[in-house]
């Protein structure tokens, strides 16, 4: 009650009490009309009405997408009500894998820069997405087969960074890999279980 008490009004709720206002005081004789006579006078309550009747008139667009009905998953227009997740196909060793993408550490770079690399590869320069944060959120560590491991160099670290896309309009963008935008109940059906395991510790729904 107190914050009822206490908010204010919307210009909107302003402007119509004081139309109410002035029709009262013109009923009363106390104001003249001083409305331009043949002018139009558009009153709150009139856009009310207005909105009112679009409301009505209003259809919400179908929520299943031709991408949907096509299970288009190189489509960012699907899945309406989840959030995609961009895996591309690349080479590791003699096998080719879909991963979130990843880009090789530069000595010199920060994680994050080496983050930005990484996208500026696969998105090209058209398309800029939001990275959160300078820390990794996830990270991934597994062994070299034995074929490949030297004394110094046993494994690798995935560090994981979440970004998001800042545009949908993927016509000009220069993906130069295999791709996909797959929800996370589809990731599944394409990353190793190890690896998904990792990446699902720390992606939400």
């Amino acid at each position: 009650q107190i914050e009822v008490e206490k908010s204010h009004y919307s210009d909107h709720e302003i402007r119509k009490l004081e139309e109410e206002e002035r029709l009262r005081r013109r009923r009363e004789s106390m104001l003249d009309d001083d409305e331009a006579p043949g002018k139009t006078v558009v009153m709150a309550q009139d856009l009310e009405d207005k909105w009112e009747q679009n409301l009505l008139r209003f259809s919400p667009a179908p929520r299943v997408t031709d991408a949907d009905k096509k299970n288009d998953r190189t489509s960012l227009n699907r899945k309406l009500d989840s959030s995609l997740m961009l895996l591309v196909k690349q080479k590791i060793g003699n096998q080719e894998l879909w991963l979130l993408p990843q880009a090789e550490w530069q000595p010199g770079e920060t994680l994050r820069s080496t983050v930005e690399r990484a996208m500026a590869t696969f998105l090209g320069d058209h398309i800029q997405a939001k990275i959160l944060g300078n820390a990794p959120y996830g990270i991934y560590k597994y062994k070299f087969p034995r074929a490949v491991r030297t004394e110094d160099n046993v494994g690798a670290k995935v560090f994981f960074y979440k970004a998001f896309l800042q545009s949908s309009d993927l016509s000009q963008a220069e993906l130069k890999e295999d791709y996909l935008w797959v929800a996370k109940d589809e990731l599944g059906d394409y990353l190793k279980s190890e690896y998904l395991k990792k990446v699902n510790r720390f992606l939400l729904d």
